[in-house]
């Protein structure tokens, strides 16, 4: 089982990426997927999530109307875009799959401090300087 991030970069304040999550080694379209962050010091903390249909996404609030979370279970891929970032943005992007059936108790799981996630990437750096 394999998931590997990448589009990590440097960019400046107000800039765009785009975040890439491929998967490989297990069902794909079973699974549910969550994107998180963490930097140095700090506890790992929820981003966006999206269905294993890709019908339906959270987000939590302080990347909601900046982020879109995407997937294409054709390519065993989900992408995260991130607009208008900002120096908190920065941060080790990991994504994560889980069965875990969908619903709003994925809303609740991303917005709080406890991620039980069957598989994890090994995440990908973002930085974005002033």
């Amino acid at each position: 089982v394999q998931l590997v991030e990448s589009g990590g970069g440097l960019v400046q304040n107000g800039g765009s990426l785009r975040l890439s999550c491929a998967a490989s080694g297990f069902t794909f379209e079973d699974y549910n997927i969550g994107w998180f962050r963490q930097t140095p010091g700090k506890q790992r903390e929820g981003v966006a999530c999206i269905s294993n249909t890709g019908g339906s996404a959270y987000y939590v609030e302080s990347v909601k109307g900046r982020f879109t979370i995407s997937r294409d279970n054709a390519e065993n891929t989900v992408s995260l875009y991130l607009n208008n970032l900002k120096p908190e943005d920065s941060a080790t992007y990991y994504c994560a799959a889980d069965k875990e059936p969908w619903g709003v108790d994925w809303l609740e799981m991303i917005s709080g401090d406890y991620y039980d996630m069957e598989y994890w990437g090994e995440g990908t750096l973002v930085t974005v300087f002033s």
